[in-house]
């Protein structure tokens, strides 16, 4: 079975004045997003959200400005992608959707295969979740148009990291 998984397309990396935005390249995908969640639901797929959600003192701001901190409306969904009440919502602390969270339970309960990834940011999140779910056995997709990030260089260089190191299909 398959699963489309939208990873991190919350307001903080998504809206113009977000604390960690993806200025107009996140903003460019929302579209192409919101078709294939539309896709997705009308064959009966899992939308599984995965979303950023940090404590206010967590390690990770040594490295980015505090972004997405749990409870604050930077750590909200974009209103346009605003899930269902089927959708299932997986909070994640880390860049890997996997680690730390019960995604990878939840697909075998589900005996979902085969993960399609849209979101942000293609040389963090979305490149180590991709990592993981081929180490733990999935085959997975990433749509080129659906991901995006802050940094074009680094962009592309996950998308090739995706597709020779990984063996994930571009779409």
């Amino acid at each position: 079975m398959k699963a489309l998984l939208v990873i991190d397309m919350l307001r903080d990396f998504i809206d113009a004045d977000g604390a960690l935005t993806t200025g107009s390249a996140g903003a460019d995908i929302v579209d192409f997003i919101e078709e294939k969640i539309q896709e997705f639901r009308a064959k009966d797929f899992p939308i599984i959200y995965i979303c950023d959600n940090h404590k206010i003192d967590d390690k990770e701001f040594d490295m980015f400005p505090p972004h997405c901190i749990a409870g604050t409306e930077g750590s909200e969904i974009i209103e346009r992608l605003e899930p269902e009440k089927e959708d299932m919502i997986i909070t994640k602390r880390r860049y890997s959707a996997f680690f730390g969270t019960d995604l990878d339970l939840h697909l075998r309960e589900k005996q979902i295969d085969e993960i399609y990834i849209v979101g942000v940011c293609t040389n963090i999140c979305i490149l180590y979740t991709a990592a993981d779910a081929r180490n733990l056995g999935y085959k997975v997709n990433i749509y080129r148009d659906g991901v995006a990030s802050f940094d074009k260089e680094a962009h592309n260089f996950a998308l090739k990291e995706l597709k020779i190191t990984l063996g994930c299909i571009i779409l």
